[in-house]
């Protein structure tokens, strides 16, 4: 059967429809045309207009953090090079204020190896800041393993740190 008799035939059933079959066909083809219509354009259209307000928010947000790291970055590249023996110092003097008897640190030519035993994660994290703002010192290499104990965190285990060239 061909595509021209298969459309002769739907057209004689169509003219042998009676007027109301007929204009129920049109309504539900009217209601089809009408769901497509809404799932593929305006549904996405009017989500995207309800989310526009939380997205441009969180942009702004994070457009805003990063302008405070450029900031921050641009601040630490106008300090002046410290020499190894003041970036040792510095290191040292961290270490000892933020993390105590839990740390031991050992320097080897342009590397300095700190040593963690149950170390709390804040003590780290406020040596980490110390230790890259005034020792201008960065983490080359870690191996820190997590333990919960009490209830707070702590880690152990040994951070590799760079530190400028003699």
């Amino acid at each position: 059967m061909s595509l021209a008799t298969s459309l002769e035939s739907i057209r004689a059933r169509w003219i042998s429809l009676p007027g109301r079959e007929k204009n129920l066909i049109r309504l539900a083809t009217v209601l089809i045309l009408g769901l497509l219509l809404w799932q593929l354009s305006i549904g996405p259209s009017l989500r995207t207009l309800r989310t526009a307000g939380a997205q441009s928010q969180a942009l702004t947000a994070q457009l805003q953090q990063m302008q405070a790291l450029q900031t921050q970055a641009q601040a630490l590249q106008k300090q002046p090079a410290l020499g190894a023996d003041e970036s040792v110092r510095a290191l040292t003097a961290a270490a000892k204020q933020s993390l105590g008897t839990t740390a031991q640190l050992s320097v080897s030519g342009e590397r300095a190896t700190i040593t963690l035993k149950d170390a709390s994660a804040d003590a780290l994290a406020e040596w980490l800041a110390q230790a890259r703002l005034n020792a201008r010192s960065v983490p080359l290499e870690a191996r820190l393993v997590r333990a919960a104990t009490s209830g707070s965190a702590t880690w152990s285990g040994v951070l590799v740190m760079s530190l400028p060239t003699r």
